[in-house]
């Protein structure tokens, strides 16, 4: 007769339970929202919680999430992004632009150039290399989508301050993935590997990316217009943009463009055709709770504070920070002075930026990819890049949150 061991078999179990995605999905939500709750007690954002949540269950802190199942989830923040940028997309809207667009454009132009400009900038005066340089001026330009969402939500904020605040988050985030586009084109010819790319070659091959990441977008979005028109089932209405937002990401992901182009284009689209196109907007809603929260408890689980430790990423990665944020403040309040927005605008709207996460470790990964392919092995100089935005990304994700609800109270607060 066979011997039991009750210690092996807790082991087994244990280690099942660690690999397991339903278990890694289901102790997230629930860590997830036990530290949400406990973040909101203290005066911070539930955005807080869901990120602590996620480092002290990640690889580097208790393990109770192990790296397999940490890479299995990497879908959910896949779909996360689709729908935030679909969301974020609606507010893109004909008429809210014809009120307040030329005004959204200065201001997203002014924040992108000094952002751009201010980490180049510091992050070259602290001894990082061109390249990787413009590589970390492009990317910081990028501002959490899902912070933004959530926090407006939270708050139920309307009004003024709040259009100011999606578009810009929206073109800001559209621009920065473009400039970043362009420069991936050349980044490994900068680098020394792969085959060198001619300016023409590089940009007409960027542009080509992009326009057909929006065509498709627009492509999904008359799908969804098509079918949901005839239809006033929300749960058909749920079914189809669900099944076009993965679907788009899919073939986006497949072919090397862009996703988030490709959801916020979707977005835009069916906001646009009708009035009635809000339900579909609607329908999505009930889904955001726990796909928000399990976007930000993944994103927690990617920080390592053990690169604190090192002077070298402490040094670039506080310089990129603290730039980052100047560029931000002050480049709003630049296009707002230019256009003579109001007050309130000017004055909060860079704050209410600060957060940054998905789309920032977005891009950066996409280096990362790029470069394997282009030769074998992955650059010393590019981990260290993408080890930087992730320090960015803690620092960020932990302070940014609960001055973003600051600045978007006191925003609104003062249009009143």
């Amino acid at each position: 007769m066979p011997t039991v061991d009750p210690v092996a078999d807790a082991r087994f179990l244990i280690l099942y339970l660690n690999t397991h995605p339903l278990f890694a999905i289901g102790i997230m939500l629930l860590i997830g929202y036990l530290l949400g709750r406990g973040a909101e007690r203290v005066g911070l954002p539930d955005i807080s919680g869901f990120i602590v949540a996620g480092l002290l269950m990640s690889r580097h802190v208790t393990g109770v999430i192990s790296a397999a199942a940490a890479v299995e989830l990497l879908v959910i923040s896949e779909v996360a992004l689709g729908l935030i940028c679909f969301t974020i997309g609606a507010e893109l809207q004909l008429s809210k632009l014809r009120r307040v667009g030329r005004r959204v454009g200065w201001i997203t132009a002014g924040q992108i150039g000094v952002t751009f400009l201010a980490v180049l900038a510091a992050t070259r005066a602290v001894g990082v290399d061109l390249p990787y340089a413009l590589v970390l001026a492009a990317v910081a330009g990028t501002t959490s989508p899902a912070a933004t969402v959530v926090i407006v939500q939270s708050l139920r904020a309307r009004g003024n301050y709040v259009d100011y605040l999606f578009g810009t988050v929206a073109l800001g985030d559209a621009a920065a993935i473009v400039i970043f586009s362009v420069l991936l084109a050349f980044v490994p010819t900068m680098l020394g590997i792969g085959t060198a790319v001619s300016f023409v070659t590089g940009v007409s091959g960027a542009l080509m990316g992009i326009a057909l990441s929006l065509l498709l977008g627009v492509a999904a979005g008359l799908i969804i217009h098509a079918v949901v028109r005839h239809h006033e089932s929300n749960s058909e209405t749920l079914i189809v943009t669900l099944g076009a937002v993965l679907l788009g990401t899919a073939v986006a992901t497949a072919f090397q463009l862009s996703p988030l182009l490709l959801s916020m284009a979707a977005g835009t689209t069916v906001a646009n055709l009708s009035l009635r196109n809000s339900r579909v907007f609607r329908a999505v809603e009930p889904l955001t709770p726990p796909v928000y929260a399990l976007f930000f408890v993944i994103a927690g689980t990617k920080l390592q504070p053990s690169l604190f430790l090192e002077p070298a990423l402490l040094l670039a990665g506080s310089a990129y920070v603290i730039a980052r944020w100047a560029g931000k403040y002050y480049g709003t309040r630049l296009g707002a002075a230019v256009n003579r927005v109001e007050l309130p605008i000017g004055r909060y709207l860079g704050v209410s930026l600060f957060p940054q996460a998905g789309v920032a470790l977005g891009l950066v990964l996409m280096l990362q990819v790029v470069a394997e392919g282009a030769a074998p092995g992955v650059p010393a100089n590019i981990t260290q890049t993408v080890n930087v935005v992730l320090f960015a990304v803690f620092i960020n994700e932990i302070v940014g949150p609960p001055l973003s609800r600051l600045a978007t109270i006191k925003g609104n607060r003062m249009e009143d």
